[in-house]
């Protein structure tokens, strides 16, 4: 099924902002059009909305040279998931994975606040979760309408809830 215009919206500012600020670090990052994350040993895997790759570690992917297939994770600086309405599975099934292959930090783009109470909170609202891995669990941050986002990967990088929001209004 294909997203929505407006879930593309929202994966479009978040491409156009860390693509920005990865410009002006100066690093050796990149955010690829299309890349499977998969378990190493495993046939599937997802094909996240924004994933934010380290090129130097390019060289220790297994799969890279024949299929833009990541199995890694310190290939990934940022994974980004923007949520639709199959939301369970951006909060459960891909966080258990993604925690399972230590990614270093998963954010969770519920810009219409769909997620289930237990991951958002009462009231259901728009929410940006960032799940940190630190000491071998995610630790996770809710940032709401007024927030501006604490990236640990990110350091420096200038953006709110509110224009995240605004590019899926």
């Amino acid at each position: 099924m294909q997203p929505t215009g407006t879930h593309e919206q929202v994966v479009g500012l978040l491409n156009r902002k860390l693509n920005v600020w990865i410009e002006q670090e100066d690093l050796a990052y990149f955010i690829p059009n299309t890349v499977m994350v998969q378990l190493l040993g495993y046939d599937s895997g997802y094909k996240p909305d924004v994933l934010m790759i380290d090129r130097m570690a390019l060289a220790q992917e297994p799969l890279w040279e024949r299929a833009s297939v990541i199995t890694l994770a310190s290939s990934v600086k940022v994974l980004i998931e923007v949520v639709s309405t199959n939301w369970p599975d951006d909060y459960a099934r891909k966080f258990e994975d993604y925690e399972a292959m230590g990614i270093s930090e998963y954010w969770i783009v519920d810009y219409k606040g769909l997620g289930g109470r237990r991951y958002i909170g009462v009231p259901k609202q728009p929410t940006i979760t960032i799940r940190n891995w630190i000491n071998g669990m995610y630790q996770i941050q809710l940032f709401r309408r007024g927030d501006v986002l604490a990236s640990a990967q990110l350091p420096g990088l200038q953006l709110t809830v509110d224009q995240v929001l605004q590019a899926g209004d």
